[in-house]
């Protein structure tokens, strides 16, 4: 009886690790030329996470540039060209030759401040709206009124939760992309970094005048 209670609480123990090992969030510090950013991958978004995570892995976006920055909006890198780019070669198409489909958990996670999101190409060519295997932004954005989300609902069809009205609201972010580009994460440490960067001058195609690279990004501990 004893040997059949012990197995029973071994088995039992086991199942609690792996359910605790599976629901554990994945964290990634990414080390940037202003300082340093925190984000968490969701375990919703499989898919993008273990990209993510082999990306990483793999030092890719170690030396890559933050090629793409527009105030109030975003801040995109993973263009794979842009390590070895001079100031006038044009960015923003480099990737890894494959997508991934899109993972879609809305109204869960949406385009709010600190977003942590997958870039893709147009629908026109990419109706499926996979994102790019590299290629990510994350969100600065703007404010909303009640308003302007209203009119959003109404122009989209798509309805806000109070959770996403409180969030454009009195924190900001990117509404219109909801339902259109997979996010797969979010800044936890950071975001006066991410800022910094979303307030750098830019040149054409919205590239910061000065380079901004990515040092090092690697899987840390929360």
């Amino acid at each position: 009886m004893k040997r059949v209670l012990f197995t029973i609480i071994y088995s039992s123990t086991l199942s609690l690790l792996s359910l605790t090992a599976q629901t554990k969030e994945t964290v990634v510090l990414i080390e940037t030329d202003l300082g340093k950013i925190k984000v968490k991958l969701y375990n919703e978004t499989p898919q993008h996470r273990d990209n993510f995570i082999k990306n990483v892995s793999a030092k890719l976006y170690d030396g890559i540039l933050f090629h793409r920055v527009i105030k109030h909006f975003m801040i995109q890198a993973g263009d794979v060209n842009s390590k070895t780019a001079t100031a006038d070669t044009p960015l923003g198409n480099g990737d890894l030759g494959y997508t991934i489909p899109a993972e879609f958990i809305y109204p869960k996670y949406f385009h709010k401040r600190g977003a942590l999101c997958a870039a893709r190409t147009g629908d026109h060519v990419n109706p499926e709206k996979a994102s790019s295997a590299s290629q990510f932004y994350i969100v600065t954005g703007k404010y909303y009124t009640d308003m302007e989300l209203d009119k959003m609902e109404r122009v989209t069809g798509m309805a806000f939760t109070s959770e996403q009205r409180q969030a454009y609201m009195k924190d900001g972010g990117a509404p219109h992309l909801d339902g259109a580009y997979t996010v797969f994460g979010e800044v936890i440490d950071g975001m006066k970094i991410v800022d910094e960067i979303q307030s750098s001058p830019t040149g054409n195609q919205d590239r910061p005048l000065k380079d901004i690279c990515i040092k090092s990004a690697a899987i840390v501990k929360k």
